[in-house]
């Protein structure tokens, strides 16, 4: 579910020459009303490169049903590996699924055609705190699909101890019983929050701090897993995970045992968008694909399939009172949340940081 897992994308690639941006279109959302007087009518196919498990078939099988374009979806299991598979150019898409960092980062290079707010009125049910966000203040570049936090996932009936940060999971008596998820940027961010360093901080000297952590951590690790953490902990192996909220929500949709904790210490709120990528070569197809899923009773089906946040107010208002009760999917007390910005070429020091000390697990 919204699988993430390290990969060594090398985010200096970003450097390749950059495509041409289309014509500047507003980001402000549009009404209804302001639809182009000749409405262009999607047609053929629509390469969409997404998060795998994290478009339902049933959304894909209406879109195809209500506009007869086929949909062709192809998955990846993290930005970086996404960024690599674009940049190579091997294939060619017409709607990608970035996370928020990952947006800026494409934007910066001119890999990203501008939003035409006009072809998508159904940006009206988004809720305004997913608008106007650092990485795309003008809202030019991307539309909030889901959204979510990386917490910790706790098994009450095994763990009696409060859980209230990272600095409670990650001690010796849980060794060999933790589950996180397998994601560098993150991996390294829940460090950084126990010193008191901005996640979006990253330099030589920030991660010189953040290795010492790091070695007396990763050891106590069992499972790196971001296609399914839950996985380990439904089946014993796991007590205890740093993972996805929308794992944790589905963990406490099976058992009330599962309980959801935001770290003390801060917590990453991630957004993904779906976004055009410059040179689509369906763009029409794309606007409607996008306008189709912020439909409130086309999102809500994503939502009752995958639990994270769901961005679309509308939509939210026809969730069941469970699925908003869920503190995972809609946290009572958000307490620090941050999100991430573009690093640039730190993005590989990270990596490769995590990948040197994992090889040392072994």
């Amino acid at each position: 579910m919204r699988a993430r897992r390290l990969f060594l994308g090398q985010l200096a690639a970003l450097s390749l020459a950059a495509c041409d941006k289309k014509p500047s279109a507003s980001g402000a959302p549009a009404a209804a009303s302001s639809s182009p007087a000749t409405p262009r009518r999607p047609s053929g196919e629509l390469v969409l490169f997404a998060w795998s498990e994290y478009v339902p078939a049933e959304v894909i099988d209406g879109f195809t049903r209500e506009t007869g374009v086929k949909v062709k979806y192809e998955a990846y299991s993290s930005n970086e590996e996404m960024l690599t598979k674009l940049l190579a150019g091997g294939a060619a898409y017409d709607l990608l699924q970035p996370s928020e960092y990952m947006v800026e980062a494409l934007s910066k290079k001119g890999k990203l055609a501008r939003i035409d707010a006009a072809r998508i009125p159904n940006r009206r049910h988004l809720l305004p705190e997913y608008l106007g966000l650092p990485h795309d203040p003008r809202d030019e570049w991307g539309v909030p699909y889901m959204a979510g936090t990386v917490g910790i996932a706790v098994n009450t009936e095994k763990v009696k101890q409060p859980i209230a940060g990272f600095n409670d999971v990650f001690t010796p008596k849980h060794k060999g019983r933790i589950v996180v998820v397998s994601d560098a940027r993150e991996i390294v961010s829940w460090a950084m929050a126990t010193l008191g360093i901005d996640a979006n901080d990253v330099s030589a000297q920030t991660l010189a701090k953040v290795k010492p952590v790091l070695e007396r951590w990763l050891p106590l690790v069992k499972v790196f897993d971001s296609d399914s953490p839950k996985s380990a902990m439904l089946n014993g192996d796991c007590d205890l995970g740093v993972v996805f909220s929308g794992e944790a929500a589905a963990l406490i949709q099976a058992d009330k045992k599962y309980s959801y904790v935001l770290p003390s210490e801060g917590a990453h709120r991630f957004v993904d968008y779906l976004c055009i990528p410059a040179g689509a070569k369906n763009p029409d197809a794309a606007h409607a694909f996008i306008d189709h899923v912020l439909r409130p009773e086309v999102s809500r089906l994503i939502s009752d399939k995958f639990p994270y946040t769901n961005p679309n107010a509308d939509a939210r208002k026809l969730l069941s009172k469970e699925a908003l009760d869920n503190p995972a999917s809609y946290p009572k007390s958000p307490g620090k949340l941050g999100t991430f910005r573009d690093i640039g070429k730190a993005a590989a020091d990270v990596d490769r940081l995590v990948t040197e000390l994992r090889a040392k697990l072994r």
